[in-house]
């Protein structure tokens, strides 16, 4: 018997297909073990040993394939083929040779690059040896990610409460963003006008040109800055004739963009179908892993982490077969278009993404995708096949027309397409693309010196606009051109920063939170070589030299680690007032702008004293707005929320509560409150805790709903929220209680023992039985508020797929298994649900069966210090079975 370990189930079973009986194909479920999230898990002082972790379902994958081990003969790795395949393939080999399942095995690396009958076959002729440079390319990386993470976030943590996280890459990308929004704000905007004319031949074909040159000087593009030079112009140029003063024809080939990398992919996906990163990299790897065609499961695209360009001769030679048939001999290239690679770095897969079977075109292969799938197989398709067509020819045409004294010139510009050649088939978009191009207008003929006649001139005002913030598709594109990241990193880099809420995604544009603002100022000013572009661009060209064996790992990491190290330890005397200043230098202008005369005296007049001085400060919670009158005067104000400005009507909250009446029931106050999480109402007073009794209860206190506008918050309104949560009415099909109130997540409606959250246009205080009934029944249909997607039964029990509060998941009667993060609920199979439950099972028995922790004794810190040390230098650390299993392991 022969085993092959892929990653994923449905890739499984479309290789075992393909390999039959003889072999036994099995899924490692991605990575089967990482570093524990925890300090010490890569020892710079032990020249970077490593201790890795093994996760409950994890090893019940590994047990499944030590158990088909027995007996077995061969073992082949057939994960990806990239950096993140071979490692995976490595631990995969580690964890077997610990558990003593290669006995007897001959254990063999193979790789393919599609997932198709031929590609496959044809791969396990050929098996080799795990690549070491790889291998050690993945730990170079990995220590150094956590080493960053695990060193520098507790400094964030303690000198700028309220951050995240910092990570090795995301914190450059996130200074890419902050310094795009800071060119924005420091933009000054300046007029300009432009001058049209309309014009007609002799025949009255008409057209249109500018003006390029006024008293003989040619015009820049502020030249006219104002209307009164803009009227000046189009005075001069109505007081001429005009006749053409020169024609200037070329030719120009306009070639194809070669076939797709994963950034370029990424970039095209964001600007034609709209897709994120992530959903581009989610959606290729079920187009790669293969769907149903005609009662075969077949792989419809080459793998999508990539950095090359080069195609197959024989993927080339298809794409000119079919471009005869369908377009035509004149769209197929004399000489076969080949593109060369221009990345440094080799470890990537060695060919562009493109279909396996090009003859599969997007009609043919559309009744088999979803509507994600099949968008993207039609790009895919079509960028490929583009790739191999003829160029398209194009006549672009320039004319002069002057005045009789040369003081005017207008100028017109055109083109036509000779030849469509690619174009009628694909055209690479591009992002900010700014208006219309006056090359692609059509010009009428004309000759040197042919009269022309002016119908009409017009001006038009403009104004110069800032850049304009990155896209997904922009700043893959530029993190590309600086070298920050890699193919494989780039979704889950944009993924992160959004996650950590360091940026939010709006109108499909980054801008930058507040809090990531602060961010990227703490380490520009304390982390500066870590954030700058060059440095991390060099690293990335080390780890690079590490895949291909010119560059030694442990070197890498030992002159990053002696840098950096020396680094954090120089900010263990910093002071919080220290880092205030730093950030209110550079964010002060942001936080506080400044007025027509530069000044901020306004920006940060406290509004609450108007003697004291607004300040960056930090808290328990965070960064926040305070006066310079603390204790006296005890105003603040966290950062806006996007688009929103603090209302000047809420300044007295900071000296107290808002009374707005009395409650007529209890003769208590109404207070309408600022608490650390936003603005709520109160009934009454927390009376005070007398020693030796038992606390008194809090008061009732209800969050104020973003529906409910403070500044006109009445008595009435907040005694309804008090009286939350209310009875809406039973429901008519189970005759169950619905009721709404605000929770700690929001407004939400309670259904039984479910619940599901209100919209920011539903009213909890008016929503009636009917719309309730909709807005659960809309909710259960999407996985929520305990209806879900049932996917079938498992011993004798329902199984369902829901989204939660925390995210989708898996329900089998009284057990949830949250789903992993790659996985598409939409698409989670009950077979997939049921290995989830399992192992869930198999760590709840686990967690049962383990002997009670002793609680050890108290320490005196000294000895603590020293029992840690000891801990750490051992090579094997046990962990509970239920939870995880770690094992120190020392590469060389």
């Amino acid at each position: 018997m022969n085993v092959v370990i892929v990653e994923s189930p449905s890739k499984a079973k479309t290789i075992n297909r393909y390999l039959g009986s003889d072999y036994r194909v099995l899924a490692s479920y991605g990575h089967v073990r990482d570093l524990p999230p925890k300090d010490g898990s890569v020892r710079p002082d032990d020249d970077f040993s490593m201790s890795w972790q093994v996760d409950g379902k994890s090893q019940k994958n590994i047990d499944d394939i030590t158990k088909a081990l027995r007996g077995a003969t061969q073992l082949y790795l057939a994960t990806d083929p990239d950096r993140e395949g071979e490692a995976i393939s490595w631990h995969v080999q580690q964890l077997l040779e610990d558990e003593n399942a290669l006995d007897g095995v001959n254990v063999q690396r193979v790789v393919f690059h599609e997932i198709t009958k031929s590609a496959v076959l044809e791969a396990m002729k050929h098996p080799r040896e795990l690549d070491e440079s790889l291998i050690q390319a993945y730990l170079a990386r990995r220590a150094l990610d956590y080493l960053v993470g695990f060193t520098l976030s507790p400094v964030l943590w303690r000198k700028l409460p309220g951050s995240r996280s910092a990570g090795r890459v995301q914190s450059v990308s996130l200074r890419l963003i902050c310094e795009r929004e800071a060119e924005i704000e420091i933009f000054k905007i300046d007029e300009y006008w432009s001058i049209e004319a309309a014009l007609k031949t002799a025949k009255g074909a008409a057209f249109t040109a500018r003006l390029t040159h006024l008293n003989s000087e040619k015009l820049g593009r502020l030249s006219l800055s104002d209307k009164t030079t803009a009227d000046a112009a189009i005075a001069a140029v109505r007081a001429n004739n005009y006749c053409v003063s020169a024609v200037e024809n070329k030719i120009v080939r306009r070639n194809p963009a070669p076939p797709f990398t994963t950034s370029t992919l990424q970039q095209e996906a964001s600007r034609k179908l709209g897709f994120s990163a992530s959903q581009t990299m989610q959606v290729a790897q079920r187009l790669y892993e293969g769907v149903d065609i005609a009662g075969e499961t077949v792989g419809l695209i080459t793998y999508m982490r990539t950095d090359s360009v080069t195609l197959s001769l024989e993927a080339v030679a298809a794409s000119r077969s079919l471009i005869g048939q369908d377009f035509g001999a004149e769209y197929v290239p004399a000489k076969a278009r080949m593109y060369k690679t221009k990345a440094k770095n080799a470890q990537e897969a060695h060919e562009a993404i493109r279909p396996t079977n090009v003859h599969l075109r997007p009609k043919e292969a559309a009744q088999s995708l979803d509507e994600s799938q099949r968008k993207l197989y039609d790009l895919i398709w079509k960028r490929t096949v583009a790739s191999a067509m003829e160029s398209a020819v194009l006549d672009q045409m320039a004319v002069d027309m002057s005045s009789p004294d040369n003081n005017v010139v207008l100028r017109a510009n055109g083109s036509v397409v000779k030849f469509d050649g690619f174009y009628a088939l694909y055209q690479e978009s591009q992002d900010d693309k700014a208006g219309e191009d006056e090359k692609d207008r059509r010009l009428p003929a004309l000759t040197k010196d042919e009269a022309v006649i002016l119908s009409d001139a017009k001006a038009e005002q403009h104004f110069t606009q800032p850049p304009p913030r990155y896209t997904e598709a922009s700043l893959v594109k530029k993190m590309e051109e600086l070298g920050i990241g890699r193919p494989s990193t780039y979704a889950s880099i944009l993924k992160v920063l959004q996650d950590r809420d360091y940026v939010r995604l709006e109108k499909r544009r980054f801008t930058p939170e507040d809090r990531g603002r602060l961010v990227t100022a703490f380490l520009e000013n304390f982390f500066k070589r870590y954030v700058e572009y060059d440095f991390t661009a060099d690293l990335e060209d080390q780890l690079d030299g590490v895949s291909d064996g010119r560059v030694d790992w442990k070197k890498v990491l030992h002159d990053f680690w002696n840098a950096f190290s020396k680094s954090v330890g120089d900010t263990k005397d910093l002071t919080i007032t220290q880092v205030l200043d730093a950030l209110d230098v550079d964010l002060g202008a942001h936080f506080f702008p400044p007025d027509e005369t530069g000044s901020d005296a306004v920006a940060r007049a406290c509004p609450a004293c108007a003697a004291g001085r607004l300040n960056l400060k930090l808290g328990k919670f965070g960064a926040f707005i305070g006066c310079s009158n603390y204790p006296e005067c005890r105003y603040t104000r966290q950062f806006a929320a996007p688009g929103e400005e603090e209302d000047p009507e809420l300044a007295d909250l900071a000296s107290g509560p808002r009374v707005l009446g009395q409650d007529a029931d209890t003769s208590l106050d109404v207070t309408l409150r600022k608490g650390p999480y936003g603005l709520y109402v109160q009934l009454g007073e927390q009376e005070e805790k007398v020693k030796g009794k038992k606390a008194p209860p809090k008061p009732k206190r209800v969050s104020l709903t973003k529906a409910i506008p403070p500044s006109s918050l009445t008595l009435e309104t907040a005694l309804q929220l008090l009286a939350l949560p209310r009875d809406i009415g039973e429901h008519p099909e189970t005759a169950q209680k619905i009721l709404a109130g605000i929770g700690r997540f929001g407004p939400y409606l309670k259904h039984g023992p479910a619940y599901c959250s209100l919209g920011p246009e539903e009213d909890v205080l008016t929503i009636g039985l009917n719309r309730a009934v909709v807005v659960i029944a809309e909710a259960k249909s999407k996985g929520r508020g305990g209806g879900g997607r049932e996917l079938g039964e498992h011993d004798g029990k329902p199984v369902s797929v829901r989204k939660g509060r925390f995210g989708p998941y898996v329900k089998c009667g009284k057990v949830n298994a949250t789903l992993p993060r790659d996985a598409i609920m939409d698409e989670y199979t009950l077979e997939e649900a049921v290995a989830l439950i399992l192992v869930k099972i198999v760590k709840m028995e686990a967690k049962k069966d383990a002997p009670a922790k002793k609680k050890p004794a108290k320490k005196k810190a000294p000895a603590k210090k020293k029992a840690t040390k000891k801990l750490a230098s051992k090579s094997t650390a046990k962990a509970k079975p239920a939870k995880a299993k770690i094992v120190a392991s020392e590469t060389s």
